[in-house]
C-alpha cells in the first residue's frame, strides 16, 4: 500500500499520472473498496494456510460464480449461454471435490468462501468505480491505499504483527532487504495490471484470467491443472479420495 502510494504521488507531481485531488467526497466514492481490498487479503492468507494447494485451487473458482452473479445483479451484465456453460462445470467439479474432502475443516472453508466473495465483491466495484465515480484507475489505486493504510498499521500494531515485522534480523541484510523492497513494487504492478484489466474488459474477465482459465492459451489452462495435481504430492496435506480426485479433474 505504501509503495502504491509513493510510486503514483510522485508520479503525479511530475505529471506522468493524472488523477483528482484529496477531497471529501473521495470517502464517498471510493467505498467500500478499501475495506473489500483488505478483507480479501486477510481471508486469502488465512485460507492459503489452512487448506491444502489442490483444494485451495479448486475452490478459489468460487469467485467466477460469484463475480458473474454480482456483475449480473449490480452491473446489469448478460453473459452468453457458453460462458455460462464453461462456470457451472467448473463449479460442479469444485462442489464433487469438496464433497469428498478428506481433511475437511469448517474454518478453512469458511474463510475460503469469504475470500471467494471478497475477490468478487472487489472485482465488481473496481469495474463500478472505474466507470461512474470519476477517479481515474490511478485514483481508484492511489485512494483505495491511502485510506486504508493507516487502519491496516495500527490493526498490525494492535496484533503484535507491527513488532514481529520492525524486529526482523534479516533488515540488515542487503540482499533480503532489496528482494523486499522487488517484491513490494511487483506488488503494485500487480495491482495496476489488475485495475487495467478491469478497467478495459469486465470483472469477469479479469476473475478468469487471474486463475489462469484463458481458455484461448491451452498452455496456461495446461499449467493450472499441473498446479493442482502437482499439488496433490507436494505439502504432505492432501487426503487423496477417488471422488475427490473426480472432482478435481472435472474442474
Amino acid at each position: 500500500m505504501i509503495t502504491t502510494i509513493v510510486v503514483l504521488y510522485l508520479a503525479k507531481r511530475n505529471n506522468v499520472v493524472k488523477f483528482p485531488d484529496f477531497d471529501r467526497s473521495v470517502f464517498l466514492k471510493i467505498f467500500p473498496l478499501p475495506l473489500l481490498y483488505v478483507g480479501n487479503h486477510v481471508t486469502g492468507l488465512a485460507s492459503t494456510k489452512k487448506l491444502s494447494l489442490p483444494m485451495f485451487t479448486v475452490l478459489r473458482k468460487f469467485t467466477i460464480l460469484m463475480t458473474m452473479v454480482l456483475e449480473a445483479y449490480l452491473l446489469r451484465k448478460t453473459f452468453p449461454r457458453r460462458i455460462i456453460g464453461c462456470v457451472v462445470t467448473m463449479v460442479f467439479g469444485a462442489m464433487v471435490a469438496a464433497s469428498s474432502d478428506l481433511a475437511f475443516d469448517v474454518e478453512a472453508y469458511t474463510f475460503i468462501l469469504l475470500n471467494d466473495a471478497f475477490t468478487a465483491a472487489t472485482g465488481v466495484y473496481t469495474k463500478k468505480k472505474l466507470g461512474d465515480q470519476g477517479l481515474g484507475k490511478y485514483g481508484v489505486l492511489f485512494y483505495n491505499s491511502l485510506i486504508i493504510v493507516f487502519p491496516t498499521v495500527l490493526a498490525s500494531a494492535f496484533t503484535g504483527d507491527l513488532h514481529k515485522a520492525l524486529s526482523f534480523e534479516d533488515w540488515s541484510k542487503v540482499t533480503f532487504s532489496f528482494c523486499f523492497l522487488l517484491s513490494c513494487f511487483m506488488g503494485f504492478v500487480l495491482m495496476y495490471s489488475i485495475v487495467l484489466c478491469s478497467y478495459y474488459n469486465s470483472a469477469l474477465t479479469t476473475t478468469v484470467v487471474g486463475a489462469i482459465k484463458v481458455s484461448a492459451n491451452w498452455f496456461f489452462g495446461l499449467f493450472n491443472v499441473a498446479v493442482a495435481y502437482v499439488g496433490i504430492f507436494v505439502g504432505g496435506d492432501y487426503l487423496f479420495s477417488w471422488t475427490n480426485f473426480l472432482g478435481l479433474s472435472i474442474w
